[in-house]
């Protein structure tokens, strides 16, 4: 996947978050479980372009990047 692609999918994804909330509340375990999934969507994207972008910079082929699992990127240090 490359970095536009990427970037597209977080677009949309903060896209689908922004509607989510914009219905006023959150009380359906459905919307929450989606909620979740975004967030975790979102940290997996950021971390895969950081990812990328760590590689080139190190002139390294940065398609060698993977997304990593939920308990890699819910756990990172903010």
């Amino acid at each position: 996947m490359e970095d536009g692609q990427i970037l597209k999918h977080i677009k949309e994804v903060a896209e689908e978050e922004k509607r989510l909330y914009a219905q006023g509340h959150l009380n359906n375990p459905e919307d929450l479980r989606r909620l979740h999934k975004m967030n975790v969507e979102l940290d997996q994207c950021w971390d895969l372009l950081r990812q990328r972008r760590a590689l080139r910079d190190e002139s390294a082929d940065p398609n060698v990047s993977a997304v990593r699992p939920e308990s890699v990127v819910e756990n990172f240090e903010q």
